[in-house]
């Protein structure tokens, strides 16, 4: 009896082993492709925090993954042409950064999973069923954008008691995301009784300065703008002109206010960014998208800049001091 044990035992480790070599030598690294609308630059923030948690879970780039980056250098134009180049590559899972990206995805492959980042409403977009029951081949995180919108309104509304014309920089060249987020701005202006004055944007240099310039001329209290990996790509620039034509704003992302932008209120990115990696590491250790419920933001921050307040001649009420999560002294 204890032979035929030693043998079953021995039989087992042989098989085990030869399991291991077949694999080593059929088996490839799992490769992770990676579709952001901007650039490598402006996502440098964000995709050091889903690093940080890809590795804590034991994935390292050139060991036991590989990653394949494409940026579409704020050009949506280019998004299909991109992803297409990741699905002819086989990927293992596409992480895509801002909504447009994940169309583009989802029009590209019904078969390679995706898991979203900065994408706002999912559902409205059309990308999923619903939260709880994706379906196909999507999940991952909701930053909640639209609801944020008129939230943000809102605080700058507290910020300036008397404002009454607020400058909205608006991307030109429309979107699924833009449009909702729109719709929320607009309802929430009206609810507010404040004038949204909507000033499409190219998001360049020049561009840039004639929509400040523009504000000005429309006499606004304050600008905001939409939120999205576009906006994120030029927010030094943003942030500055804002300062130039002393205008408060309030930003999306706490990395306008790092910039020097004077308030910012949303959803902690580089808490989404690190659970991303947990979707992608469970989604190439076997479980399928459909299996794993999409997850709205948890976390947000409202950050106020006394630096770039003072710049403007604008004093911060206390009230508002004190909600703040952090203030920039």
């Amino acid at each position: 009896m204890k032979k035929k044990v030693i043998g079953l035992a021995l039989g087992a480790l042989l098989f085990a082993l030869s399991v291991s070599a077949h694999a080593q030598q059929t088996g490839r690294i799992p490769r992770i492709g990676f579709l952001d609308t901007s650039t490598a630059s402006a996502s440098a923030v964000r995709l050091e925090a889903f690093w940080q948690g890809i590795r804590k879970l034991g994935w390292i780039e050139g060991k036991n993954i590989t990653v394949e980056f494409r940026f579409a250098g704020n050009d949506n134009k280019r998004l299909p042409e991109l992803v297409a180049d990741l699905v002819r590559l086989n990927v293992d899972v596409i992480v895509v950064v801002g909504t447009g990206a994940a169309v583009a995805a989802k029009s590209a492959t019904a078969t390679i999973p995706i898991v979203l980042t900065a994408v706002g409403d999912p559902v409205a977009a059309g990308l999923i069923a619903s939260l709880a029951r994706p379906g196909g081949n999507i999940t991952g995180l909701s930053n909640f954008t639209p609801e944020l919108d008129g939230k943000r309104l809102e605080v700058l509304k507290d910020a300036i008691p008397r404002l009454s014309r607020v400058g909205l920089l608006l991307p030109s060249g429309g979107g699924i995301a833009r449009d909702l987020q729109l719709k929320e701005l607009r309802a929430a202006a009206l609810a507010l009784k404040l004038k949204l004055e909507e000033i499409e944007t190219q998001l360049d240099a020049k561009g840039l300065e004639e929509t400040f310039q523009t504000a000005k001329q429309k006499e606004v209290g304050a600008v905001i703008t939409t939120a999205g990996p576009r906006m994120f790509a030029q927010r030094k620039r943003i942030v500055e002109l804002a300062g130039k034509y002393r205008l408060p704003a309030i930003y999306f992302q706490k990395e306008f206010v790092d910039e020097g932008g004077l308030m910012s209120y949303g959803a902690d990115f580089d808490d989404l960014f690190r659970k991303a990696a947990h979707y992608v590491d469970r989604i190439l250790k076997g479980t399928k998208p459909a299996d794993l419920p999409v997850q709205q933001a948890t976390k947000f921050e409202f950050i106020i800049n006394l630096k770039a307040a003072k710049q403007i001649g604008y004093t911060v009420p206390y009230e508002l001091l004190a909600r703040a999560n952090q203030v920039i002294k």
